[in-house]
């Protein structure tokens, strides 16, 4: 069934507003992949917090050229099927959500990205993106950083009084 211009009107200002809310809009091409391997990818994205949806790509250009951030973006990788993938929270999430499914599920690829800040990210940016850890990972390292030398400098205090302790309960020992 066609899309009334209204419909088609109000997808280009929801899909300009997920593009400009999202810190990251991934892009991937999905020929082949099937309907149940799509609701799975939605269901693992949804965990991160990315939303996944499949839009025409020519609202998905008319929604470009209502920003002035992407007006300057070339529109010609906007071909065939496409899913894009939008996260308001996280910069690497969409990447890794696509990527995980991506190992299990070969027909989906990526074409590539494009940042909150108007600059668009080839298939192989996309790709090292995916690599790199979430935002809660990262924070995990810096605090066990962080803590280290002082649960370290604490060890070493312990390390004195356990040893006396260890020499009383001996004599203790000896004694009985």
């Amino acid at each position: 069934m066609a899309l009334t211009k209204q419909k088609k009107s109000d997808i280009v200002s929801e899909v300009a507003d997920l593009l400009s809310a999202s810190k990251l809009t991934v892009l991937a091409s999905y020929p082949g992949t099937t309907v149940k391997a799509m609701q799975e990818l939605r269901r693992q994205a949804d965990e991160s917090g990315t939303k996944v949806h499949v839009i025409k790509n020519r609202l998905v250009v008319k929604a470009l050229e209502q920003n002035d951030l992407w007006k300057d973006i070339d529109k010609s990788v906007l071909k065939g099927q496409l899913l894009y993938a939008f996260n308001t929270l996280d910069e690497v999430a969409p990447a890794q959500a696509l990527a995980n499914f991506a190992k299990t599920n070969p027909t989906l690829e990526f074409v590539g990205a494009l940042t909150k800040d108007g600059q668009f990210l080839s298939s192989d940016d996309v790709k090292a993106l995916a690599r790199l850890p979430s935002k809660d990972q990262l924070r995990g390292q810096l605090v066990g950083l962080i803590g280290a030398p002082l649960s370290g400098f604490v060890n070493v205090l312990a390390g004195n009084i356990r040893g006396v302790l260890t020499v009383l309960n001996a004599r203790a020992d000896a004694i009985k």
